[in-house]
């Protein structure tokens, strides 16, 4: 392998790694507060897809304004769906599989609006950063580089809020001890509405940087929903940051796995890769104590 060969699959893995730490996390933050597994996150995914081809393609805004009004309807969306069908549910003993059946339920609802809205065809977006950077003798697209620049502020200003933020501090106190907040007058009901909203935008953010690569179509949250939840599993159920690191680790994974078999193996890598790891360390590779 040459040095030239390296670099490119190294920042190939970076990008890649940078969307499935994105997913990732916004699963692990809802989780780790909530202890809720949100099944329909890759349809957020997917609609944010949907709303910039729609803003930024058919009605032709800025990117910018486009990105925010997708953002500000998807942090909507990911409210509206744990005040109505989230927290309804935690209400009762049996809360746990009732909210796994009415995510699944959601996230098939959702997939099946997008049809019927959209249709089953798959949509291209065009590139929103054109230009080709030129790193020695590998020539990368300028959109591809600030998918990974883009991905890591985000990430980076969502560990800022959740550990150096009066917000952070109570998301924090609740996921430790939701009964133990309220009883000092922390509204557990209000951090997980939050929490969902954070986790939605994150899925937004994905979308967005995501959309000029792939296709958009109704199943594409699919696939990044079931890397979510690897990731998540890798990181340890319910860390944020272990879920920042093993994003970017199954994203190398699958990066370097095409140097040595078909591209077609990559998923048969990454998930054999997450199967081993759960045989070593059932809580993750990053959990903490507490796991």
């Amino acid at each position: 392998m040459s040095s030239a060969q390296f670099l490119e699959l190294l920042i190939n893995g970076l990008i890649t790694g940078s969307i499935y730490a994105l997913v990732g996390s916004g699963i692990a933050l809802v989780y780790g507060t909530t202890r809720v597994l949100n099944f329909a996150h890759g349809e957020l995914l997917m609609l944010s897809g949907y709303l910039i081809l729609l803003f930024a393609v058919t009605l032709g805004w800025p990117l910018l304004a486009a990105s925010a009004i997708t953002l500000a309807i998807i942090v909507i969306l990911g409210a509206g769906i744990q005040r109505l069908t989230i927290a309804p549910l935690l209400r009762r003993e049996d809360w746990p599989f009732q909210v796994i059946a009415a995510t699944i339920g959601l996230s098939i609802f959702l997939q099946s609006g997008a049809q019927l809205i959209w249709g089953e065809q798959f949509q291209a977006v065009p590139y929103f950063f054109h230009g080709i950077v030129v790193i020695g003798d590998l020539r990368m697209p300028w959109q591809r580089i600030a998918i990974f620049l883009i991905a890591l502020a985000v990430m980076g200003a969502c560990a800022i809020v959740l550990y150096r933020t009066k917000l952070g501090r109570i998301i924090r106190a609740t996921a430790q001890d939701a009964e133990a907040a309220q009883a000092v007058g922390i509204p557990a009901g209000l951090v997980y509405t939050a929490v969902f909203s954070i986790s939605a935008a994150l899925a937004g953010v994905a979308a967005i940087l995501l959309s000029p690569l792939i296709s958009v179509n109704p199943w594409m949250g699919v696939s990044y929903l079931l890397k979510g939840f690897a990731v998540v599993i890798l990181g340890g159920l319910g860390s944020f940051g272990g879920a920042v690191a093993a994003g970017f680790l199954l994203g190398l994974i699958e990066s370097f796995s095409v140097a040595f078999a078909p591209s077609e193996w990559r998923d048969v890598v990454a998930f054999t890769f997450l199967i081993a790891v759960i045989w070593v360390r059932p809580n993750g590779l990053f959990s903490g104590r507490e796991a």
